[in-house]
């Protein structure tokens, strides 16, 4: 025992302590409302924290975590700030002991049996199967002929007939294989629901002329929030203060950091890569742009297939098969045995369960590789992609920026190599992406470093720096036009063609004018071909190519990567028409894109997949995410898909088989009620089971480069 007196406010004791557990009392849980799934998850999210166990009854809660002091403070501090108001409520939770108790009931009952008396071997009987019976009732009223009823049917043949034996261990294989079969489902839910938990973030807030720090979902709207370089922006929000380079990437699909100045909106999820932010929330928590990734889990775990559909539907069907068989062999035996024994056979557990798990077990495995696959629907249709079309820009090529060209003016005052080489040596006191890419080519061609004086630098804008007798500008083509009087207009049929190309420039000056420009742009991709490559081999029989890039540029890149097919110069309301076009073919169409104006051809495609630093609204928008930022996932993806494919098909195979072998021998009076129970049952959860775990090792795999 640690501590009687209380952490907080709600309650919170620390009840136990060991290097690598903690174990806290918090009397809020004997609420049964409160979405324990949703908590455990939240609180796993915690940096540092293994497991989460949280007992309800004991109201306790039980920490595995990595021992380290930071670690256990977090924990306190976020359970000390908690109240009930921040937990969802969701449907009561299933209650262990409650769920376990018809089955230790029947068990206590079959072992008493031999020792009571006829009377109250019947009593208890058909008290103890009663809930069956009447579950069949309220079904053929309210559902018509389900298995519920066969199943009532069955014990009640047994029970009727002073079969008490018989029919106590048919309910008691019932009940132990229903347990197992929610167990395994909750089972698989919770996993995957912990292997893409979102990762908790702090935040600066101004509360009582007092700067705070408190997790981001307890901002509220119109609270100030100060955000430093490295940070995360975790609200939709007004800058009221400062001047900054943000890295809109993971939002908007932009590769290169946006300037942000006062009265600009900024987005949550967007990162301040240099420069300072005071911004007053607008949006927060739910409200959020990128709140809306949460629900990629939820989504995901509920979106049917049509094969599961389809599963669902021949399983009803088969009850009437069932119900057919037994009165064709009561009528032609008289046999109440046999009857009993047919009715006892239900296809309708192995398929309407064992599919969707075999889902959500493909669904798992894809996500400890990095991909979330949104549910059964994005599964199926991975599986059958014949046609694959790549939106160039973030996905065959990186994010990263290079340098491809370095325009110079006067080449006999700026050579080339002089301007590449002092513009990179002041922009190595600069941390965003350009300078680094700007520094890394100077680096290459061996450029020497130049002395320089001190860098001035205006955040989000440029820098300037005396060299020699010049003072250099360099920035953005408004900073030095705008800011600093410098025209570029010499150099306009050289920017036009550039930015035609898809080319970011930088541009630079002197104090009295323009010398030069560099430009840059992403990079293919080293394993693209071998992704392509190993697209091909699981069946992908056209590869394309979808780009705003000039043809001759685009068709070099697709010889150079083994593409079938090239769509170029297309502008983004283009893209969704060439989508249609190919499917209009009779191909089957996935769609690979990153950017905000992807959406309608994410959506036009048979399944459409966003890249990892993609804009948060392809991800949205998208059936399938890759969560890292590798091609070779794509391939994992596709690979995942069909097998789980074919798991289905196996199970489903296998369900009908078994069922319909058990279904003979009871017609032929080979098998009595209980082995059939024992049998139907054992079959059920055997491919629950095989569906939860049977996916293996991806045979891609090993091909995924590092």
């Amino acid at each position: 025992m640690v501590s009687q007196i209380p952490l907080s406010a709600n309650g919170l004791l620390l009840v136990h302590e060991t290097p690598l557990r903690l174990r806290f009392k918090l009397p809020m849980l004997v609420d049964p409302l409160i979405d324990f799934s949703w908590m455990q998850t939240w609180l796993e999210s915690i940096k540092g924290v293994e497991s989460v166990r949280i007992n309800r009854h004991a109201y306790s809660l039980v920490f595995e975590y990595d021992g380290e002091v930071s670690t256990r403070a977090s924990i306190i501090e976020l359970l000390s700030g908690l109240n009930r108001d921040r937990i969802p409520t969701g449907e009561a939770s299933p209650d262990a002991p409650a769920e376990l108790a018809p089955i230790i009931t029947t068990t206590a009952l079959i072992i008493a049996l031999p020792f009571l008396s006829p009377p109250v071997r019947r009593l208890l009987t058909f008290l103890n199967i009663s809930k069956t019976l009447f579950g069949g009732v309220d079904t053929l009223i309210n559902e018509g002929i389900k298995v519920e009823v066969l199943d009532a049917i069955a014990i009640g043949l047994s029970a009727s007939k002073g079969e008490y034996l018989t029919a106590n261990i048919t309910d008691f294989l019932m009940e132990l294989g229903g347990y197992l079969e929610k167990k395994t489902e909750r089972q698989s839910d919770h996993m995957l629901r912990r292997l893409l938990r979102p990762e908790p973030t702090l935040a600066w807030v101004e509360r009582d002329e007092v700067l705070i720090q408190i997790p981001d979902d307890e901002i509220q709207a119109g609270e100030r929030i100060q955000v430093g370089v490295g940070e995360r922006i975790p609200v939709d929000g007004l800058i009221l203060d400062g001047a900054a380079l943000v890295n809109q990437s993971a939002i908007t699909g932009e590769s290169v950091p946006v300037r942000k100045e006062v009265m600009d909106r900024v987005i949550a999820g967007s990162v301040v890569e240099d420069g300072r932010l005071r911004i007053e929330a607008r949006h927060v928590g739910d409200e959020t742009t990128t709140a809306r990734i949460a629900k990629f889990i939820n989504d995901s775990l509920d979106n049917g297939s049509e094969t599961q559909r389809l599963a669902e539907k021949l399983a009803d069907k088969r009850v009437y098969l069932t119900l057919g068989t037994g009165g064709l062999v009561y009528l032609l035996t008289g046999e109440e045995r046999r009857l009993e024994s047919v009715f006892l056979v239900d296809y309708s557990c192995a398929l309407k369960l064992g599919t969707p798990l075999a889902f959500k077990s493909g669904m798992y495995r894809a996500a400890s590789e990095g991909i979330l696959l949104k549910g059964g629907e994005a599964i199926e249709q991975l599986a059958g992609v014949d046609t694959v079309v790549f939106d160039k820009t973030g996905t065959l090529t990186y994010s990263d920026l290079q340098v491809t060209d370095v325009v110079v003016l006067d080449e006999e005052r700026w050579p080339r190599e002089r301007l590449l080489a002092i513009t990179a040596s002041i922009e190595e006191h600069a941390t965003h992406p350009i300078a680094e890419a700007i520094v890394r080519k100077a680096k290459e061609e061996r450029l020497n470093h130049i002395e320089h004086g001190e860098v001035d630098y205006l955040v989000a804008h440029g820098m300037s720096c005396p060299v020699n007798d010049d003072r250099l500008l360099i920035g953005s083509r408004h900073y030095l036009e705008e800011h600093e009087g410098i025209s570029f207009d010499l150099f306009e049929d050289q920017i036009r063609t550039l930015s035609a190309e898809g080319k970011t420039l930088l541009y630079v000056g002197t104090e009295v004018e323009a010398i030069g420009m560099i430009a840059l742009r992403d990079t293919v991709r080293e394993d693209a071909r071998q992704v392509l490559e190993g697209l091909r081999s699981l069946g992908v029989q056209h590869l394309v190519m979808l780009t705003g890039d000039h043809r001759a540029r685009a068709e070099a890149m697709a010889k150079e990567l083994g593409i079938d097919e090239v769509f170029a110069e297309k502008i983004p309301e283009e893209k969704a028409g060439v989508l249609e076009q190919l499917r209009a073919e009779g191909r089957k169409v996935g769609f690979v894109g990153d950017g905000v104006n992807d959406g309608p051809a994410l959506v036009a495609a048979d399944v459409g997949i966003a890249m990892s630093r993609g804009a948060e609204l392809a991800r949205a928008t998208a059936d399938v995410v890759l969560l890292e930022d590798e091609l070779s996932l794509l391939a994992n993806a596709v690979d995942v898909s069909q097998r789980t494919m074919r798991l289905v098909e196996t199970n489903y195979k296998a369900a009908i088989g078994i069922n319909t072998g058990v279904m003979l021998g009871a017609a032929m009076g080979w098998l009595s009620p209980v082995t059939t129970a024992v049998l139907h049952n054992g079959t059920t959860v055997a491919l629950l089971l095989k569906a939860l775990r049977g996916l293996g090792s991806s045979r891609v795999e090993s091909s995924r480069v590092h």
